[in-house]
């Protein structure tokens, strides 16, 4: 029975994939002139799954070893030697169901004996030049998973031994092309190996051209897989609506759209709004290898971990500048993406996963504690009390952190603590994101999912009368967008004389709006 694909390795007919010919065909036009380069994305973002479609979309044309570096130890590429070995012996063991040529089989079993530890890189590219002419076809390769080698000098220096061959292929016979696929871009390859910035970007790869294709799924494409799995079901539901509603959360990060469609499958959710919201919060919920990287990830790099915090909470502005360190991992990693010149995260899934990453790390704060003791006086038949939880907010923020604290500390933490009082009310059941085109210093609209319903909370920073109008006025419209009756505001003043607490509702363009002082 046929399962949804998970952004890994498949094999024909046993998933319901997306339809990517339109990403083979432009790898396909590269492969033809010749072009080396590299597929860098985040884990599990269809790199995999992408090589293992495309070598079968060119076996009729090229000879295709398509190889992965998975599972290799650090002494098959302790050297350059050692890496062309070991290169060498998984050629050997390829060319057996690849369609290699009995003369290129019969090569490679003479030079590369069992055993075989080390091959100079003069005799590696000897060889090369033979197999290549003993094929009937041009000869690619696609190296998966390159960053298990990348750990050592020998593998970079191995990468110089390929670059030179490409370099030299007017005299000598060597590969059409060659793919390498990971997730580190090749010239960050030695940030996983020393620290020093003036080693860090020295590549040894520039051979190779850029591959900007969009490798996300498209709602479109989405939804033609769902029209696929709705036929053989035999169901009923609206593919279109759902495949853009997953696309939404996901911006098409093939593990989290694959993800969510299994756990509908599994939990025989509705293929519906409902059913989208329920498996979202199961996602975030569970612990998988795409989540246990990222914290990795920002433990290991705590620069990008604090810019990141100051996009989500401070609602800082961060130009996106590719040559920024930071910026340049948080793209390598699939983080962030570049919207109108600005650093945004990369998806909603990602910024809730890690409002919810970070606020776990100052449990229990007494804010987080308040919410997890009065959580269930706020939820009634299915539905939130957003007013009562407002005004129970201002209360405990008042006397929790406006003694004894700088105005500074509560303009910048602000949004944090809401959050973090909010987290343990709608915990297990809901979940928020920010939408990002509200998102800034002195505004930011968090949408909160619950139970099907939707919320929507402007936190902002109180600028004067003037411009809370406009705020209003702003959020009225949204509300309309949304097809919504009530927002809530909540302001944080720093004017002494100001009254904290709930303000008259207001009726704006037919909404009501419910303000909170703090």
């Amino acid at each position: 029975m046929k399962t949804f694909n998970t952004a890994g390795t498949c094999r024909p007919n046993e998933h319901y994939m997306v339809d990517i010919t339109d990403r083979l065909e432009i790898i396909r036009k590269m492969v033809a002139k010749g072009d080396y380069f590299c597929i860098n994305r985040g884990r599990q973002y269809g790199k995999t799954t992408t090589l293992a479609a495309l070598a079968n979309y060119l076996k009729n044309d090229y000879c295709v070893f398509s190889i992965s570096f998975e599972g290799l130890g650090d002494n098959s590429f302790a050297g350059v030697e050692n890496a062309c070995a070991e290169f060498l012996k998984i050629l050997k063991r390829h060319a057996r169901v690849n369609g290699s040529t009995e003369a290129m089989q019969s090569l490679l079993k003479a030079v590369v004996p069992m055993g075989c530890k080390e091959i100079a890189s003069t005799d590696f590219t000897e060889v090369i030049d033979e197999l290549c002419t003993l094929s009937e076809k041009p000869v690619v390769v696609f190296i998966d998973e390159v960053d298990q080698a990348s750990n050592n000098d020998g593998f970079i220096k191995f990468l110089g031994v390929l670059r030179n061959m490409f370099l030299s292929r007017e005299m000598f016979k060597t590969f059409q092309s060659v793919i390498l696929a990971g997730v580190y871009d090749i010239k960050n390859l030695k940030l996983k190996i020393r620290k020093e910035d003036e080693h860090q970007y020295n590549s040894p790869w520039n051979i190779a051209v850029p591959f900007d294709t969009d490798m996300s799924l498209s709602a479109k494409g989405i939804a033609d897989m769902l029209a696929e799995y709705k036929a053989d079901h035999n169901l009923t539901f609206d593919e279109v609506f759902v495949g853009q509603m997953i696309r939404d959360y996901t911006a098409g990060y093939p593990f989290l759209v694959s993800r969510i469609c299994q756990i509908i499958d599994a939990e025989q959710y509705t293929w519906d709004k409902d059913g989208v919201l329920k498996a979202v919060n199961a996602l975030l919920k569970e612990g998988n290898t795409l989540f246990d990287d990222m914290q990795k990830k920002l433990t290991q790099f705590p620069g990008l971990s604090d810019m990141l915090k100051s996009i989500i909470f401070g609602g800082k502005r961060v130009s996106f500048n590719y040559y920024d360190q930071d910026i340049n991992i948080a793209v390598m990693f699939n983080f962030v993406k570049e919207e109108g010149g600005a650093t945004k995260i990369a998806c909603r899934i990602f910024e809730t996963w890690l409002y919810n990453y970070y606020i776990s790390l100052d449990k229990p704060s007494h804010i987080y504690q308040l919410g997890e003791y009065e959580k269930n006086q706020f939820v009634h038949d299915g539905f939130i009390d957003m007013r009562l939880l407002m005004e129970r907010f201002c209360v405990h923020f008042n006397e929790i952190y406006r003694p004894g604290h700088d105005d500074q500390f509560v303009e910048d933490n602000g949004r944090k603590i809401f959050l973090t009082y909010l987290r343990p009310i709608i915990n297990g059941i809901g979940n928020y994101y920010c939408e990002a085109q509200t998102r800034d210093l002195t505004r930011t609209d968090i949408i909160i999912d619950y139970l099907g319903q939707q919320y929507i909370v402007e936190l902002k920073i109180w600028r004067g009368q003037s411009y809370n109008e406009r705020g209003e006025k702003q959020l009225a419209e949204y509300l309309e967008r949304y097809n919504l009756q009530t927002g809530y505001m909540v302001s944080f003043c720093f004017n002494k004389e100001k009254q904290s607490g709930l303000l008259p509702p207001v009726e704006l363009n037919g909404r009501t709006l419910i303000e909170a002082i703090v």
